[in-house]
């Protein structure tokens, strides 16, 4: 994996990851009972965005690696997925014999 490629998979991880910590703690305005004219009652009452993204990019550090090790040790690759048998054989591409 490249310099490239490991970016990309951080910012991946640390979005899909920024999704789900989001709505964890929410509490709204209808919850507080305090409903500011003009808004929705499903509003947030008080978002810790600082406090998100510092959980995120934890959460995401830590997920991301454990994706970047399996990827570099070589224990998933991307014949692993060719369902369909449209690569060829590892023998025909002078790749490793022993597994």
């Amino acid at each position: 994996m490249g310099p490239t490629s490991a970016i990309v998979l951080y910012a991946v991880v640390w979005f899909m990851v920024f999704f789900v910590v989001l709505p964890i703690g929410l509490s709204t305005q209808g919850d507080e009972g305090e409903i500011v004219p003009g808004t929705h009652a499903g509003s947030p009452a008080r978002f810790p965005l600082k406090r998100k993204v510092i959980q995120t990019t934890i959460w995401g550090t830590l997920i991301w690696a454990v994706i970047a090790g399996v990827i570099l040790s070589g224990w998933i690759e991307v014949r692993d997925f060719d369902w369909f048998d449209r690569m060829p054989p590892r023998e025909a591409v002078g790749g490793d014999t022993n597994g």
